[in-house]
């Protein structure tokens, strides 16, 4: 019960928690580059400097234009279009090792995609850490939909409170089915399954000593020692 208290005081915080990442506001080239590659009018320009939202469509033409740049950490949020933190080495590590883990259990039954794009409506495109997604051809160039979606992963330390609340209410709103949300700052991992309207049903706190397998792949059983550094 300790574990599922300490979870509890966390998911408080996270609805009541703003977003930890800044809008990305443009310079004033930017705005011409935009007017000049057609993504906005000559009469939106102005109103880009107080913020506008963007759709899917046109978040993608600011990357295919090079006003966002690819090394940017960036997602697109209900038109927002949000910077994120700079990713740490426990982070990355965590990441790295999850998705090695995962790729040699599941093998050729699904694809393991890391910090992809998963398009959740017209103005919501986040970029989880990893995503489980159901195979597909090198020709199909559609963007990844929550229908293709198993599994999705958010490996969270400054940003925890923003992945288990607002960040965790849009998948499940989407749809997705399960979310993993691992805690680096208590080494353990936030299952949540069963979306039902912006919420879970089903949540299971797993601590560090314990294994995780995703519910589309039972046979896949994760050591969560081995994705998830220890806590100093």
């Amino acid at each position: 019960m300790g574990r599922l208290s300490d979870y509890e005081c966390i998911l408080r915080s996270a609805m009541a928690t703003a977003r930890t990442g800044s809008i990305r506001r443009f310079s004033a080239a930017e705005r011409d580059a935009m007017v000049a590659a057609g993504i906005v009018t000559a009469e939106e320009r102005e109103a880009l400097a107080a913020g506008r939202r963007f759709t899917v469509d046109e978040y993608l033409l600011l990357g295919a234009a090079g006003i966002l740049a690819k090394e940017e950490r960036i997602e697109l949020l209900d038109g927002e279009i949000i910077q994120m933190a700079p990713i740490g080495n426990r982070h990355q590590h965590s990441v790295d090792w999850l998705a090695h883990l995962m790729h040699e259990g599941i093998r050729r039954r699904a694809m393991v995609q890391v910090r992809g794009s998963i398009q959740l409506d017209g103005f919501t495109m986040p970029e989880p850490d990893m995503t489980v997604i159901r195979r597909r051809s090198v020709n199909d160039l559609a963007p990844v939909l929550p229908s293709d979606v198993y599994l999705l992963v958010e490996v969270a330390d400054s940003s925890l409170e923003f992945d288990l609340g607002e960040k965790l209410a849009r998948y499940a709103a989407a749809g997705i089915p399960e979310v993993w949300v691992a805690n680096l700052r208590s080494g353990e991992l936030v299952v949540n399954t069963e979306p039902e309207g912006a919420a879970y049903a089903h949540v299971r706190v797993i601590p560090l000593g314990g294994t995780a397998s995703p519910q589309a792949f039972p046979d896949v059983v994760l050591e969560l020692a081995d994705f998830i550094p220890a806590v100093g």
